[in-house]
């Protein structure tokens, strides 16, 4: 692309523009014959990605990257290619962003939570890896209409959910109010296109209210000798859109549309400015946020207030100097470390030290999927800024409690805790804190420790990482024994003895992904919280499977058909063949349940869930032993109930799960009554694992009440 390198040239040194030239032509020989969904060459897309990061001020090192950035997942080039003709920092930055799709995994899920663990990691060492990321992602967020509808929901999704949120902590509003924009259109089309009508449509009468208001604000700023740049700032149609939904209003009734925002030369001013506003204008109590003496964690600093303005109608002006404005635009990237060859700052280091504790949470969580939650439930939820009787501001994520709050200040803190205040009252340990609470903890000078029961009060996965930690090092013995007492309670209760299970070629791989050394550290692991004993016993019991040619607990599930009528090869009748089975009304089994049978005179073997009530009214003696027998590859349907908040576009945000998940949606249907609405849908699935990560992420969608597997 002509206007890259011409830019490229403009900007960089000539040795930087050099290195840059010569990653477009390795990228566009590597890609040559490749075309992009749309039908444009590939080149397009690593050369607009290259541009994005031009506009961010980003490095050289960056830029050649970007332009590299898919040669080594989408062509024959290896990184050590990269490396050999770019050097290592090239070649690490497109490691980075490199997916793992080489790599076999169990599920499209786990690639993508191990790709973007790879990613974070990668970011905890040299924050470009986001910068870059973000920069490609935004630009595939520009050309999302070329794809199919079903991948547009699941990556608009996938935007909303993790990259947006991150581009809000780096402190990147210009490239996270962009993402969650375009996010809308695709997930909410409909509301997209209401709030943009309404936008367009009132467009000249908030201009030229803008206009008036600026007439009278500008000359009293030029009285008091303070030189300030002001102009009006729509705002965004998502903030537009989570605005009407937390409020449940239309656009009609919501006024600060538009803010207004001066820009100054120094602190001094901007308090000059706030001072001279709340003269003019009447100030809305509670409307008032000093993020200059309180700065968020992204780094942003400006004064927001809200004001009655001219006819009656609020509005928010936002005051900064222009180096705030610069870092609220471009964030991390305004503060870059390796910009023009100069080390920053201790001060950029103290900004970036939440990145650093992502290397901590790779040393604490066994699974992908559990460090990428941890990640997003930690970093990138809202947040609440409380203080400490000394003044010193804490972030932690909303709902966080007192005793997150100890262990965020040290470990030693939280451990020796027996008690909280909040703002000098007496509170329990599970209080959720708000903003500018004084929380103060109170610790016992004798030798103290966690109790278990704190895992289920603390929210964040730090604090949880340090109580596990606690009990892994302080009650290894006691551990182990309740361990390997939980191991063998539930094996049994799937119907197996531990000792048959615990094979050493069964147990290798599992010790060597949960970096264990013996099975002593297996049953410590599981006592104290570190392993739950389905992540060991699902291993186990499919290798025992397998050796002995049993169903495979993925292929238990309702088959598709709706008959009450069974064959023998559904389920296996312990000593008889071919024999009559049908599944009892009252319980309503399901390949997984735990099951039993009864045989009925004249009608086979019924079969019940082992929990039926009704079994307590059978004779004992004519229960028979059965188990599933269900084979092959097989999609099966699953039936869900969900309640929720009546709230409009909830049944279209549990269609968009559905899809995300790349399940098909056979039938779906909703009721509202009292405010509640109660959707029942059925899907189609391969495994058990497919409906309960389905679950899981089903409680987070906004308004979720409850989600639970409904039996017919």
């Amino acid at each position: 692309m002509e206007e890259l390198l011409a830019r490229a040239k403009e900007k960089y040194s000539e040795q930087d523009y050099k290195l840059i030239s010569d990653a477009y032509d390795f990228a566009s020989r590597a890609h040559k014959d490749q075309h992009r969904a749309s039908g444009e060459p590939y080149i397009v897309h690593p050369s607009s990605v290259a541009l994005i990061l031009i506009d961010l001020n980003m490095d050289a090192a960056t830029i050649a990257a970007a332009l590299l950035h898919d040669t080594v997942e989408d062509t024959s080039c290896e990184n050590s290619d990269i490396e050999r003709q770019f050097g290592r920092e090239v070649a690490n930055l497109v490691d980075g962003v490199t997916k793992l799709s080489r790599i076999n995994f169990s599920s499209k899920e786990e690639q993508q939570a191990e790709s973007l663990r790879k990613m974070f990691i990668a970011t905890a060492s040299d924050v470009r890896v986001m910068l870059l990321k973000l920069a490609d992602r935004l630009h595939n967020m520009r050309t999302l209409s070329s794809l199919p509808h079903e991948k547009q929901i699941y990556i608009a999704n996938e935007t909303l959910s993790i990259y947006a949120p991150v581009a809000n902590r780096l402190g990147i509003y210009q490239i996270k109010w962009e993402l969650e924009d375009i996010s809308l259109r695709y997930l909410d089309p409909e509301a997209y296109n209401s709030i943009h009508d309404s936008i367009n449509q009132k467009r000249a009468e908030r201009e030229a209210y803008i206009a008036s208001v600026i007439d009278i604000v500008k000359p009293k700023l030029d009285e008091a000798g303070i030189d300030a740049y002001i102009y009006g700032r729509p705002k965004h149609f998502y903030s537009i859109y989570k605005k009407m939904k937390a409020h449940n209003v239309g656009i009609d009734q919501i006024y600060d549309l538009t803010a207004l925002r001066v820009i100054v030369s120094s602190v001094k001013d901007c308090y000059g400015v706030l001072g001279i506003v709340h003269t003019i204008f009447k100030p809305m109590p509670g409307r008032f946020k000093d993020y200059i003496a309180m700065p968020k964690v992204n780094m942003y600093q400006s004064l927001h207030t809200t004001v009655i303005g001219p006819n009656g109608t609020p509005f928010e002006i936002q005051i900064r100097t222009k180096e705030m404005h610069e870092t609220a635009e471009y964030g991390i990237a305004a503060h870059w470390k390796y910009k023009e060859g100069v080390k920053g700052s201790s001060d950029s280091d103290v900004k970036l030290a939440w990145l650093r504790k992502m290397l901590d949470y790779d040393t604490e969580s066994r699974d992908s999927r559990e460090f990428v939650d941890s990640v997003k439930s930690d970093f990138f939820s809202d947040e609440v800024f409380v203080f400490t009787p000394r003044g010193d501001v804490i972030d932690l994520p909303a709902g966080a409690t007192p005793l997150d709050f100890a262990y965020s200040i040290h470990s030693a803190i939280g451990h020796k805790c027996i008690g909280a205040k909040i703002n000098g009252r007496i509170v329990n340990l599970d209080a959720q804190l708000k903003t500018g609470d004084i929380v103060e903890i109170m610790t016992s000078a004798a030798p103290h420790g966690p109790s278990r029961d704190w895992l289920n009060i603390v929210k964040t996965n730090e604090a949880k990482s340090k109580i596990r930690q606690w009990f892994k090092k302080e009650l290894r013995e006691e551990n182990i024994v309740k361990g390997r007492d939980m191991m063998e309670k539930e094996a049994k209760r799937q119907g197996y003895s531990l000792p048959s299970l615990l094979k050493n070629e069964w147990l290798e791989p599992i010790m060597s992904r949960y970096m264990l050394q013996s099975i002593d550290d297996l049953y410590a692991s599981v006592g104290y919280g570190g392993l739950t004993t389905n992540q060991v016993l699902f291993r186990l019991i499919e290798e025992y499977r397998k050796a002995n040619h049993l169903a495979k607990p993925e292929d238990t599930l309702k088959p598709k058909a709706h008959s009450i009528l069974k064959s023998s090869s559904d389920v296996i009748v312990k000593g008889q063949a071919d024999m009559l089975v049908r599944f009892a009304h009252c319980c309503n089994p399901v390949p997984g349940d735990d099951i039993v049978g009864y045989i009925t005179r004249g009608r086979g073997v019924s079969i019940h869930r082992r929990d039926c009530n009704n079994l307590s009214d059978f004779e004992p003696e004519r229960e028979i032993e059965v188990s599933w027998a269900t084979e092959g590859n097989i999609s099966y349907t699953a039936d869900v109930q969900l309640l929720a908040y009546d709230r409009r576009g909830i049944v279209i945000d549990i269609s968009n799960m559905v899809y995300a998940n790349d399940l098909k949606l056979i039938s779906i249907n909703a009721q509202g009554k009292n405010g509640v609405a109660t959707v029942t849908f059925s899907i189609e699935i391969k495994n058990t694992e497919q409906l309960d990560s389905l679950i899981r992420q089903m409680k987070k969608i906004n308004g979720v009440i409850e989600v639970y597997r409904v039996n017919k």
